[in-house]
């Protein structure tokens, strides 16, 4: 028989399931088609074949001797195939998440917490990467980011918002009263070398500096702070975890910025099981933890 002539895959798969159950009703429930259509399909079967292959028994059907020999081999053909799809689909090497994050928010939220995505998905491989601002996926090859939404989107993108960003004054709790006499060090990143201007303009009553020392980035304020060299204008993201344990204080809490953080991928990718997956973690993660410091600070 050449290729072309054999029959559809589909009227087999609803012979051989009548066969299996030995009633037309039965298989139409089990393949989700109506009892008409799996008839049609048997049918259809019979003439391309030329063989009688069901006959009529009471309310249901059996087989004729060409059809339980058909029934045989369809049964193992398809056994055959669901066993080899399961199979590979074990062995098969799942493609990996690649992730991009901001580099101090990586480092100082996402990390310490990425475990218990990992512990609850361990199938789902994620990698890390870092970068900021706008990107390119294709460029960049990335599955997801997370970015401060500072800069102009791509209408082809999805974007889930995850957090507000505030913004606030952290140090150790030795350096309050230093903090609160102006006799402090404002610590800076040069990513946003204004923060600190633009912050104390919108608080008139709060103490000013003596100094301000700017870092190359907020990881590196955030190092300073719990170093003591200074009072550090930080993200609440940045310093959650800190202030949580106590090493560092926040004693006028975090006000928002008015950009938000948010979690982006384009709209033409398919979303995994793995993917979204990822994305609800991140969302719940990002509630938790700055919902609970906002009643905190409240």
């Amino acid at each position: 028989m050449k290729r072309s002539d054999l029959p559809s895959l589909d009227d087999l798969r609803a012979f051989q399931t009548v066969a299996r159950l030995g009633s037309v009703r039965a298989a139409a429930a089990e393949l989700a088609l109506t009892h008409g259509a799996v008839s049609r399909r048997v049918s259809k079967l019979s003439a391309d074949l030329g063989l009688r292959l069901l006959e009529a028994d009471g309310r249901g059907v059996r087989l004729t001797s060409d059809g339980a020999k058909l029934a045989e081999a369809t049964g193992k053909a398809f056994h055959l195939i669901t066993d080899a799809l399961a199979k590979i689909r074990s062995s098969s090497t799942p493609i990996p998440i690649i992730l991009s994050c901001e580099r101090s928010l990586a480092m100082r939220w996402l990390i310490p917490r990425l475990s218990g995505f990992q512990d609850r998905y361990p199938d789902v491989e994620v990698h890390l990467s870092t970068g900021g601002g706008g990107l390119d996926f294709a460029r960049d090859r990335v599955t997801l980011a997370i970015r401060r939404l500072d800069f102009p989107v791509d209408p082809e993108w999805t974007i889930i918002r995850l957090m507000p960003e505030r913004v606030g004054p952290v140090m150790l709790p030795s350096l309050r009263k230093r903090f609160e006499s102006g006799d402090y060090v404002a610590l800076g990143s040069r990513t946003r070398p204004d923060a600190w201007e633009a912050w104390l303009d919108a608080h008139m009553d709060a103490p000013r500096p003596r100094t301000t020392r700017l870092l190359d980035h907020h990881f590196l304020m955030a190092e300073a702070a719990l170093g003591g060299l200074g009072v550090a204008l930080a993200p609440q993201a940045i310093a959650t975890d800190d202030v949580a344990n106590g090493r560092l204080e926040a004693p006028l809490g975090f006000d928002r910025d008015g950009t938000d953080y948010g979690l982006i991928h384009p709209k033409s990718i398919i979303v995994s099981s793995g993917l979204s997956a990822l994305r609800d973690w991140l969302t719940a993660e990002s509630e938790g933890s700055f919902k609970r410091q906002v009643l905190e600070n409240s």
